[in-house]
């Protein structure tokens, strides 16, 4: 998503610094405040603007079903329900949609910066070779941003190893866990398995570093 969005800015167009600030805003968020803006405002059943979507939707098939012409059709749509994101099954879903709000702008942002530098000579004579779109894209820019997308790989995949707001907020762990956040629960009651696990999440992070620093370290040599 940060590659193609980054793609489409990438060109002059009337409003263009405000759809970069607007775009990378979500960046600068801060995690609880990000997870309390999307479970109540947004994915709320009732109050949300799920909830407020769902319901006009099926006002408009409602009143459809009352069409000369179009009734039958309409009559055959089931009422639709508003999801709850703070149950066991979806609450993973809602967790996932708050850390890609937040966290697409940075990638974003690399990337955009990274293409400021991309050689538009090479792009001139694709253009006159007569190659299209999607070839330039495939051949020319994806892989100019083949650092960049490997430093971005690396950065977010250390930070989300330490996500536990999103979860807190959502479900309290209900369905929905992941190594911080036990790590958290058995500090309330056993300290010691708390320790030990925190001891092997330490690991994991240097073990998860060790790779990603090689992978990076490797498409920075190429």
């Amino acid at each position: 998503m940060g590659v193609l969005i980054a793609v489409l800015v990438n060109r002059t167009f009337v409003g263009l610094g405000i759809v970069r600030v607007l775009l990378i805003s979500p960046f600068f968020v801060m995690p609880a405040v990000n997870a309390v803006l999307w479970i109540n405002m947004i994915l709320d059943p009732v109050l949300g603007l799920q909830g407020i979507a769902v319901g006009s939707i099926n006002d408009l098939i409602s009143g459809l079903q009352s069409a000369p012409l179009v009734g039958g059709f309409f009559s055959l749509w089931p009422e639709f329900s508003p999801v709850s994101f703070r149950a066991t099954q979806t609450s993973s879903i809602a967790v996932i949609m708050m850390v890609t709000w937040q966290w697409t702008p940075f990638a974003v942002l690399i990337f955009m910066t990274s293409l400021q530098s991309e050689d538009q000579q090479q792009k001139e004579a694709a253009i006159l070779d007569g190659a299209s779109k999607w070839s330039q894209f495939r051949f020319l820019t994806l892989p100019h941003l083949g650092r960049p997308i490997a430093i971005v790989v690396m950065i977010q995949a250390i930070f989300h190893l330490s996500l536990y707001a999103e979860i807190e907020i959502v479900s309290r762990g209900n369905g929905n866990k992941n190594l911080p956040y036990l790590i958290g629960e058995l500090s309330n009651n056993n300290i010691g398995a708390a320790s030990a696990t925190g001891i092997f999440a330490v690991i994991l992070a240097n073990i998860v570093a060790i790779f990603l620093l090689r992978m990076v370290g490797k498409t920075l040599m190429e």
